[in-house]
């Protein structure tokens, strides 16, 4: 097999491949009555914190009409509520429910369970070891 090694060749290669990734990984894992949308949210709310409607259609690059629909539904489920901005008063942060952060992990967990399985099967054991060093090229291209 001949590699190009050209900068541009490998970043097109590497879009593509990480796209169709994302993508099997997102459907492994997937709610049936979660949006992409809402799952991005719950997921912003678990990793940063609570936060105003106004700072998460911000943060997710949406209408705060958009987000604001998208907390509703979600705390019809249970998933978020309001409280009180304690700097602000007059505003409400959103805070994620503990209904939501178990949902959340067994998305994560379908997806990696997933992932395991694919490696285990398709790769074989110096495949893997060239995955393994990949992965450190990665982490490293994404400044982590």
């Amino acid at each position: 097999m001949i590699v190009d090694t050209e900068p541009a060749a490998i970043a097109s290669g590497l879009r593509a491949a990480l796209g169709a990734l994302k993508r099997r990984l997102r459907a492994q894992g997937a709610s049936d009555d979660l949006s992409s949308a809402q799952i991005a949210l719950l997921s912003r709310l678990d990793r940063d914190g609570p936060a105003t409607v106004t700072t998460l259609a911000q943060a997710e690059a949406m209408r705060p009409q958009s987000m604001g629909a998208h907390v509703a539904s979600l705390e019809a489920r249970g998933f978020v509520r309001r409280e009180a901005d304690p700097q602000d008063r007059r505003q409400f942060r959103i805070v994620i429910e503990q209904a939501a952060r178990d949902e959340l992990a067994r998305q994560r967990t379908a997806r990696e369970d997933w992932l395991v399985q694919r490696i285990a099967e398709t790769l074989s054991e110096s495949e893997r070891s060239d995955l393994a060093r990949a992965v450190v090229l990665l982490e490293r291209l994404a400044g982590i």
